[in-house]
C-alpha cells in the first residue's frame, strides 16, 4: 500500500505544477498508475487534500533519514535546527512549485487546520531528530516555536531568487537565533530572584503539564509518526 501511495503521488506531482493540488490531479494519477479508484480513494479519502498531506509527511520521513546520517552531536543547538530546517528544505527543492501549490491549498479555511497539523508534524519531527528530552509544557513551547520558524523560512524560500538561496539561509539563521533566545529568556526569568515569587503560581500550573504519553501521541493531532497516508 505504501508503495502505490508512493506511485500515485509521483503521478501527481507530474501535474501538480499545472493544476495544483486538484481532483482533477488525484484522478489522472490513478489512471496514469492503472490505479482502481476505490483502492486510490482508500488511500487517499479526500482525494488531491490527502494526497498533498502523504508529500509532505513523505518529505519529513526524507529529513529524518538524511538528518540521521549527519553528524549533529558536535554542533550547537541553534545550528542543529538550522541544519534540521535546511535539509527539511533540500529534500523537496526539486519540487518547490508543488510546495508552493499546497501552502495555496492549506490557506484554505476549510484546510488551513490540516496545514497547520503539518506544520507542527514537521517540527516534532524535527526535535524528534535531535533527540529532545522535553517531558513537560517545553515539549509544547518548542514545537510551537519551531513550526513559527519553519512555516516563516518556507515562505521565503518560496520567493528567494538569491543564488544557492543564501538569502533563506541567512533569514533562517535568524529565525533560528530567535529560538535559542526564547529559551534563554525562559530560563533567565526561572532564575531571576526578584520574578520567583511571582512565579510560583504559574510554575505550580505549568509543571502539571506534561508531553503525551507515548501511546497517547499515536493519535494526538500533529504528531509526527512518518505514515504516507493520513491519520484518522
Amino acid at each position: 500500500m505504501s508503495e502505490l501511495a508512493d506511485r500515485l503521488i509521483d503521478a501527481a506531482l507530474e501535474q501538480v505544477v499545472f493544476d495544483g493540488w486538484s481532483e482533477a490531479v488525484f484522478m489522472a494519477a490513478t489512471r496514469q498508475t492503472g490505479t482502481d479508484e476505490a483502492m486510490a480513494r482508500a488511500l487517499f479519502p479526500r482525494g488531491a487534500v490527502d494526497m498533498a498531506l502523504a508529500f509532505h509527511r513523505r518529505g519529513d520521513r526524507a529529513m529524518v533519514q538524511e538528518l540521521r546520517r549527519a553528524d549533529l552531536g558536535a554542533m550547537r543547538i541553534r545550528d542543529r535546527i538550522a541544519c534540521a530546517v535546511r535539509t527539511r528544505l533540500e529534500v523537496v527543492e526539486a519540487r518547490k512549485e508543488a510546495v508552493r501549490r499546497g501552502i495555496t491549498l492549506f490557506a484554505l479555511p476549510m484546510y488551513a487546520a490540516d496545514g497547520v497539523r503539518a506544520i507542527w508534524e514537521t517540527s516534532d519531527a524535527i526535535w524528534n531528530a535531535l533527540g529532545d528530552p522535553s517531558d513537560d509544557i517545553n515539549w509544547y513551547t518548542k514545537r510551537g516555536t519551531l513550526s513559527g520558524v519553519y512555516s516563516a523560512t518556507v515562505l521565503y524560500w518560496l520567493g528567494d531568487q538569491s543564488q544557492g538561496h543564501a538569502a533563506t539561509l541567512a533569514f533562517l539563521d535568524r529565525r533560528t537565533e530567535n529560538v535559542v533566545q526564547f529559551e534563554n529568556l525562559k530560563r533567565q526569568v526561572r532564575e531571576n530572584r526578584l520574578l520567583r515569587p511571582f512565579l510560583a503560581g504559574p510554575d505550580w500550573l505549568l509543571n502539571r503539564v506534561k508531553a503525551p504519553s507515548r501511546m497517547s501521541r499515536m493519535d494526538l493531532p500533529g504528531r509526527w509518526t512518518g505514515q504516507n497516508t493520513p491519520e484518522r
